[in-house]
């Protein structure tokens, strides 16, 4: 027995040892720059390079195969888990849906405590055009930056979970919202948005003091209506680019992901987004650069000022926005030793840039692509196909509005010199024979893009997706894995020869870095759409993995993502942790879940109120629960619902918010004839039988 207490006495006194140690970790720009540290996981990519990269190598590809559960923690109240957890003296931080934060102990597997933002309370009218989740936190000198769905920058205290100040970053008046981690850096702590599609965006991102929540500056991705001035002589040369009255629709451009500080220049990259609408036609008649959109842009850290800009795609027409990771490494090209900046955006180019300059050193396709032929590296510019504009109303383009690769994060691995790049290769038809280019208006608190989308479902097997990794200096790709459906998640990589990634179809895998070979995996019972992190404590390596269905195409996808059968609120969402070796059990999730549509021949469909039904639902109904009703596992599938078929309860759910805690929003902007063509509509797609989702 004396034993057994001073065993005890040493276990506790060794935790306190330890957590006293990692305790004196500060979280700033020395921290943050730090490229050999492995045991916290400091920031949304790791560390400043935003590598993904860890140096961690006591799980390697040599005993991965010994890889087991060590603990697991539920999650009873998150739908979509798309985040990054950070990890911080033992301590782990992350959002969930809703942007409701945890802080949990890594040591005794239990939550510290929980920040609700109250997200839905806050919305107002932007609950219509929001999802509920985020990709990640931020942390900075003891405190957590949580960026809100609704619009608003909040600093938490990270010891008590207890707010010290929050700023509104959008005016609430405006269709937009915020789906991005912040970033953090020489005691700033920047944010952008998104929302093009709901209304005239115009894109910027701004800094704010961490201490105080105070505006340091802001930049301005479009410009704005020359009749106001413009704020800068950058502006005056973006506005060049563009014609008509782009004003009146936003612009765009907006700053939903790809934000990376650069500590050996002071700067800041952003990538930004697409055109407010994706239509030129409509926003830019007249063609045009119309800068800054799908451009990566170098600003001065400290005053926002333009630096340089270098821009994938030059008037674009198609949803290729730049909003995906920026990632900072040292390259020898030519033999010569470049600063290096590497950018695998939606439009499949794979893109190498001397940060020091903005010039391009190379750019290759790295999935399949046809409305470019190449880039010509002369200029920098895309030398684009005949017919890819839909300049006659129609075309079929790869990729698609989802992109080759989409915000999944890539990783890069500075030992085998490989990006892992999550892809996807899917078409797209681009249609704006029914939206009347000359007669478009921006919508308000309604999706349209300016082209035809959402009203039809397609099959599963629309699209395929893959794991690539690609040497940027050859630009060549250098093996590749299938995966399965089209939305798998971000990768991790590690000095011991790893690259981690969940797939759609809930299992983990892990591979060896330099061949792409399987080494381990494991099952987790639902669509996994976060990236793992890595970290240790106490001397032992942990892999992280947060397990929940959700992003954009789990909203959007259809039967592309109905066919895994993560369908809504059919599995429960949780953390699991695992270790060499580990031999707790993973707890039993419920079976797949596919949705039965009701024929409901007591409803008579009528034609045409089935076809205006089909619009109202493009615009306000289908961002969630799915093109022609078929839901992807975001949102329920209204075609199995017997809601649909109680018009006193539809009106009680849509028209007065019954279910608005559940983040059904109130409906303002439809009529009660606008929601009796949806029912006809949905009617008439659930008797589809061939657009069923099959088990």
């Amino acid at each position: 027995m004396k034993q057994q207490i001073l065993a005890a006495c040493a276990a506790f006194a060794l935790t306190l040892l330890s957590g006293a140690a990692s305790a004196a970790t500060v979280v700033d720009d020395a921290s943050l720059g730090k490229l050999d540290q492995g045991g916290n996981w400091l920031g949304y990519g790791r560390n400043y390079t935003e590598q993904r990269y860890s140096p961690l190598e006591q799980i390697n590809a040599k005993n991965v195969s010994k890889l087991g559960v060590a603990w697991t923690l539920d999650l009873p109240n998150d739908r979509s888990l798309t985040a990054t957890p950070l990890v911080v003296d033992g301590v782990m931080y992350f959002n969930g849906s809703y942007n409701v934060v945890h802080a949990v102990d890594v040591r005794t597997h239990k939550e510290i405590w929980t920040y609700d933002p109250k997200t839905i309370e806050h919305a107002g009218d932007r609950a219509t055009i929001m999802w509920d989740w985020n990709r990640g936190i931020a942390f900075w000198k003891g405190h957590v930056f949580i960026a809100t769905v609704d619009g608003r920058l909040i600093s938490v205290d990270a010891k008590t979970g207890q707010p010290a100040w929050s700023v509104e970053t959008i005016d609430p008046k405006n269709p937009l919202f915020i789906s991005g981690a912040p970033r953090v850096f020489r005691d700033k702590v920047i944010i952008g948005n998104g929302g093009t599609e709901w209304g005239p965006a115009r894109g910027y991102v701004t800094a704010y003091d961490t201490a105080t929540g105070k505006m340091a500056w802001r930049f301005y991705t479009v410009p704005g209506n020359p009749a106001d001035g413009f704020e800068d002589e950058t502006q005056a040369m973006a506005a060049k680019t563009w014609t008509g009255e782009w004003w009146k629709h936003g612009g765009g451009g907006t700053v939903w992901h790809g934000i990376t500080y650069d500590p050996e220049f002071n700067r800041v990259y952003i990538g930004t987004g697409n055109g407010s609408p994706w239509n030129q036609k409509m926003r830019s008649p007249g063609g045009g650069d119309n800068l800054f959109l799908c451009s990566v842009v170098a600003l001065d850290a400290d005053t926002g000022k333009y630096v340089w800009h270098y821009q994938t795609t030059p008037g674009e027409a198609w949803d290729y926005n730049s909003n995906m990771d920026i990632v900072l490494t040292d390259l020898k090209i030519d033999g010569k030793p470049v600063k290096a900046l590497l950018h695998a955006p939606k439009n499949g180019f794979f893109y190498v840039i001397d940060r020091s300059t903005g010039k391009l050193l190379s750019a290759e396709k790295f999935g399949k692509v046809d409305w470019a032929e190449y880039i010509d590296i002369k200029t920098g510019r895309p030398v684009e196909r005949k017919g890819a504009r839909y300049e006659d109303g129609e075309e079929l383009v790869w990729p698609g509005p989802f992109g080759v690769h989409n915000w999944p994060a890539m990783s890069f691995n500075p030992d085998t010199g490989l990006a892992y790049i999550p892809s996807i290769e899917m078409a797209g038809m681009f249609s704006d024979k029914y939206t009347k280019p000359k007669a478009w208006e921006s919508p308000s608190f309604k999706f349209d893009p300016g082209v035809d989308f959402l009203r039809e479902d397609g099959p599963a097997d629309w699209g395929a997706a893959f794991l690539r990794a690609w040497d940027p200096i050859t630009q060549k790709l250098r093996w590749e894995v299938k995966l399965p459906g089209v939305w798998n998640a971000g990768t991790l990589t590690t000095r011991g020869n790893l690259v981690m990634e969940g797939r759609a179809d809930g299992v983990l895998v892990a591979y060896a870095a330099d061949t792409g070979k399987s080494l381990w995996e494991m099952p987790l019972g639902l669509g996994i759409s976060a990236p793992p992190i890595t970290y240790e404590v106490d001397g032992k390596q942990y892999i992280a993995q947060l397990v929940g269905w959700g992003g954009s195409m789990t909203a959007t996808g259809g039967s592309l993502s109905a066919q895994h059968g993560w369908a809504y609120g059919a599995q429960p969402r949780r953390l699991v942790v695992f270790e060499l070796d580990g031999k707790a059990k993973l707890p039993p999730m419920p079976p797949k879940a596919f949705a039965k549509p009701l024929a409901a021949p007591e409803f008579t469909v009528y034609a045409e109120l089935a076809k205006r039904g089909s619009h109202v639902w493009s615009q306000s109904c289908g961002m969630c629960h799915g093109p022609a009703g078929t839901a992807g596992g975001y949102a329920p599938d209204l075609r199995a619902s017997p809601v649909l078929l109680d018009e006193k309860a539809l009106h009680a759910i849509v028209f007065d918010g019954a279910l608005k805690e559940r983040g059904m929003p109130q409906f303002k902007n439809i009529s009660k004839d606008d929601l009796e063509a949806v029912r006809h509509f949905i009617r008439r797609e659930a008797r589809k039988q061939n657009l069923t989702p099959q088990g």
